[in-house]
């Protein structure tokens, strides 16, 4: 009996605390869109410290094809930005124009052309608070134009 009531105690507990992370977690959602004349329509995007998750959604509003005009969004500490931005364009359109599998990196949507959305959900767990952020296009070209500050905290 009482092993019973300390094993449903237990139980208990342990629902409990799985219900508070899950409650204490806060996806925090962002839109941008990137035209035929390579812009984004944000040049900051900034994300509140609670956030523990970014879902961000990227709309091409252009009409050109993906091979002609084609955006995606990175985010990458500014430090990196130009580096991967450059090794991009040697990753080519079949790897969306990003470096595969490379550390500085941290969020990266797919590539798409006009009239197309892609969303991508990120941890915000690789971030510092207050840290120094680029966000850009890494479509061959592209990058010089199409950029922005990301600032989390």
């Amino acid at each position: 009996m009482i092993k019973s009531k300390l094993l449903s105690i237990m139980l208990l507990a342990g629902a409990l605390g799985a219900f508070s992370s899950v409650a204490s977690a806060k996806t925090c959602s962002v839109e941008i869109s990137g035209d035929d004349q390579m812009r984004f329509d944000k040049k900051e995007i900034a994300i509140a410290a609670d956030c523990t998750e970014v879902e961000l959604t990227l709309k091409h509003t252009g009409k050109l094809p993906v091979q002609a005009m084609g955006h995606n969004w990175v985010l990458t500490k500014t430090a990196d930005f130009q580096a991967v931005a450059t090794a991009g364009a040697s990753a080519g359109a079949a790897n969306h124009y990003v470096p595969k599998d490379d550390p500085r990196v941290i969020a990266a949507t797919e590539l798409i052309g006009g009239g197309e959305t892609t969303t991508i959900k990120f941890s915000t767990s690789k971030l510092e608070k207050g840290g120094d952020y680029t966000f850009f296009c890494s479509f061959p070209g592209h990058w010089s134009l199409m950029n922005g500050k990301f600032k989390f905290g």
